[in-house]
């Protein structure tokens, strides 16, 4: 499974459980927040100030390990 910047953050969450460290890890740490149900990673991240590059890169190695 590849993760990008246009899936859902709690349907990530949900189906890699792995990626919740690296959320947290970037500073993301309200994935229960009614914002994480309807947001990308992109607007999430955005509205964190989080590099975008840095964290897809993150979350698709986390799938992998």
């Amino acid at each position: 499974m590849k993760i990008s910047l246009q899936d859902g953050i709690l349907e990530t969450v949900e189906k890699t459980p792995a990626t919740v460290e690296v959320f947290r890890a970037f500073g993301m740490g309200c994935l229960g927040c009614a914002a994480a149900r309807f947001e990308t990673i992109e607007q999430g991240a955005k509205a964190h100030g989080m590099d975008l590059v840095r964290l897809i890169n993150a979350l698709n190695a986390a799938v992998k390990e």
